[in-house]
């Protein structure tokens, strides 16, 4: 999860410029990401946006890079030299830096390694999402809704029932998470998650959601440690201490996605870690908690804010919920911060992800120069957990939900590794 559409600041969400708290008010984009089809990018102001332009310029650089250099919108056939390795290359070079990590200041201790090739979908029964084979990875039906459409889909029985429909999905998502989780380890390489969950989607025909997502390059996301969100998996082993959130999405042959994300304590983690850890998974549970007909969206940034801020820990901004179901981000969208200004009230047949992102310092992020990573701006840790649910008559009904648990419940020797 992850919207990958509120990667960047929304409407009511804070400027993209690293450092500035002022929140967006309208939709004021940089020209040229739209031009070369990134994800927006929304800043407060035209005079925020020509100060902060120098630097933010370099993820067009980034961009025409990850495209091969060619024209707008041409995309790569093979991975750039310096970015990515053959699975086959020897250690010393799967841990280089990429090529745009040289120089770069990072806000935290983690660093990237190399890539490995984009996994290729290799069951004929799985059903692509139309930005699967588009140049720029762009969801043209995602751009039609937004364009088109403010309301909240109400999904009913035949959607939601029968096999490959959303239930189906959220199921598969649950399945290949559980798949995920238990193959993270001390020593094993987020590639090598990746490669786990991209074959569990295969088995279970499904086409794993992030894979060119406005060119993602992998099937997941694996954030440690002070990566917010968005982590691509790389060739970099996972160390005694780290925290790791393995977030997954399966979109079914009935064409509905799936979205859920846990974080994992791997080895032995400091007490403020799991301090963390269990702070946002009680975050979540506090929210679900209010889901039900009648209840406005707006209100569960409240009830988040109050955990984190009584576990002395801050509520990321800039990323939020989203409706799911045939698109993979809809309507409503759903921020989990205190005082937010989120339109619309829940219904019964509203599907949506609630996924706060909560950090052990300040709430606010930057991106790493692969213009994905999202990354505390003071290097402290970020723990996030995430469901699906379906606003039922009487409550919700959580469609990503470990087996035998319709409500969450804090379990620390389930999140071990």
């Amino acid at each position: 999860s992850r919207t990958y559409p509120t990667m960047s600041s929304a409407v009511g969400s804070g400027c993209a410029s690293p450092g500035c708290t002022n929140v967006v008010s309208k939709r004021l984009a940089c020209p040229k990401c739209q031009q070369l089809g990134l994800p927006p990018v929304y800043f407060c102001g035209q005079e925020c946006f020509k100060k902060n332009y120098s630097s933010h310029k370099a993820i067009h650089s980034i961009a025409k890079q990850m495209t091969g250099g060619g024209a707008v919108g041409s995309h790569r056939k093979t991975p750039p030299d310096g970015i990515s390795c053959d699975l086959d290359a020897d250690e010393a070079t799967k841990l280089s830096l990429p090529v745009w990590a040289t120089g770069y200041t990072f806000t935290g201790p983690l660093r990237p390694a190399l890539l490995s090739p984009t996994r290729s979908i290799t069951n004929p029964k799985v059903k692509k999402p139309d930005y699967a084979t588009h140049p720029s990875g762009a969801s043209e039906s995602e751009q039609r809704d937004r364009a088109s459409n403010n309301n909240i889909r109400v999904y009913g029985p035949e959607e939601l029932e029968g096999e490959c429909n959303l239930r189906y999905a959220c199921a598969m998502g649950r399945e290949v998470l559980d798949a995920g989780g238990k193959a993270l380890r001390v020593g094993v390489t987020t590639d090598e998650i990746d490669r786990v969950v991209h074959e569990a989607s295969m088995e279970r025909d499904c086409y794993p959601s992030p894979l060119n997502y406005y060119n993602f390059p992998k099937s997941v996301c694996t954030s440690v440690n002070e990566v917010i969100c968005h982590g691509i998996p790389d060739f970099r082993e996972v160390q005694d201490g780290d925290i790791v959130n393995i977030d997954v999405t399966t979109y079914s042959r009935g064409g509905y996605h799936g979205d859920l994300n846990e974080t994992f304590m791997v080895g032995n983690v400091d007490a403020e870690g799991k301090h963390l850890v269990q702070t946002a998974f009680d975050c979540l549970s506090s929210a679900l908690a209010m889901v039900k007909p009648g209840t406005l969206y707006r209100d569960l940034g409240s009830t988040i804010h109050r955990v984190a801020q009584a576990n002395k820990c801050s509520v990321v901004r800039t990323y939020c919920g989203h409706g799911i179901g045939s698109l993979f981000h809809t309507a409503p969208n759903v921020p989990h911060y205190h005082k937010n200004k989120a339109k619309g009230v829940m219904k019964e047949g509203h599907v949506f992800t609630v996924e706060p992102m909560i950090n052990l310092g300040t709430y606010n992020d930057t991106t790493w120069g692969d213009n994905w990573t999202a990354v505390t701006s003071d290097g402290k840790r970020s723990a996030q957990f995430e469901h699906t649910v379906l606003v039922t008559k009487d409550g919700c009904e959580i469609l990503t939900q470990r087996q035998n648990e319709p409500v969450m419940k804090w379990d620390a020797d389930l999140l071990q590794r």
